[in-house]
């Protein structure tokens, strides 16, 4: 380790050790990425705690994270449920996607996706790009609202530009199949520079069984061994 790099880790942890919040935040999200330490996501669950009693927002999500994923704990989104709802209320935006998502799918909770639409709004209005995709997937399913492809392809436009690489994969998809291959290949592209593996094998399989020459010649190019570079606070 750089004695640059081991300086930053003992000032964070020594910070953590005197109860500054947003030190305990950063030393848990250290513990749960592996960064300058190694990955602990028990202890990284320790410190989020700590940081969440003492009424750290960013803090209270990740426990619900952590709960809702099994890191450092048995997987509960049942028991992460509450957490995202806390971190909602309090104006969260990854707060008010976590559990918009758990109340989508009926993880953990009854499914509601008409409470669950009304998170993913509020989340949209903050700019919250995972929202602001998956909202795209209401209009274009139909969920709650009416069919809207018009409004689909809007929400997955801006979502893309925000850098969520589903929308970023979604606005493509449709531009594909509005004929837009050059601008569908340009949004493709972007992807792997923050999804996971496995969305990218995902995406590879799908765009692989395609009939456009080019979005096919894309995929067989396509490597799904990608650095997972994303915030953990979110999906």
């Amino acid at each position: 380790m750089r004695e640059a790099d081991h300086k930053s880790l003992e000032l964070v942890r020594a910070a953590a050790e005197c109860g500054v919040r947003e030190a305990e935040v950063i030393y848990g999200q250290m513990l749960l990425d592996g960064n300058l330490v190694e990955r602990n996501p028990t202890f990284a669950l320790h410190w989020f705690e700590r940081a969440a009693l003492a009424g750290d927002v960013m803090a209270i999500n990740m426990v619900g994270r952590c709960l809702d994923q099994g890191w450092g704990v048995a997987a509960s989104p049942h028991l992460a449920a509450p957490w995202f709802r806390k971190a909602a209320e309090c104006g969260l935006d990854w707060g008010m996607y976590n559990l918009a998502t758990l109340l989508t799918l009926g993880s953990g909770v009854p499914e509601d996706k008409l409470e669950a639409l009304y998170w993913l709004r509020k989340a949209s209005d903050l700019g919250h790009a995972k929202s602001i995709n998956l909202l795209g997937g209401f209009h274009e399913d139909g969920w709650i609202v009416q069919r809207d492809m018009v409004a689909a392809r809007e929400c997955y436009r801006k979502a893309a530009i925000g850098g969520d690489f589903r929308g970023q994969f979604n606005y493509a998809r449709l531009l594909i199949k509005d004929g837009e291959i050059d601008e569908a290949i340009f949004w493709l592209q972007k992807v792997p520079q923050t999804a996971t593996p496995a969305f990218m094998k995902k995406m590879k399989r799908f765009l692989e069984a395609m009939s456009v020459p080019a979005i096919r010649t894309f995929a067989a190019n396509l490597s799904v061994e990608q650095p997972l570079i994303s915030t953990l606070t979110g999906f």
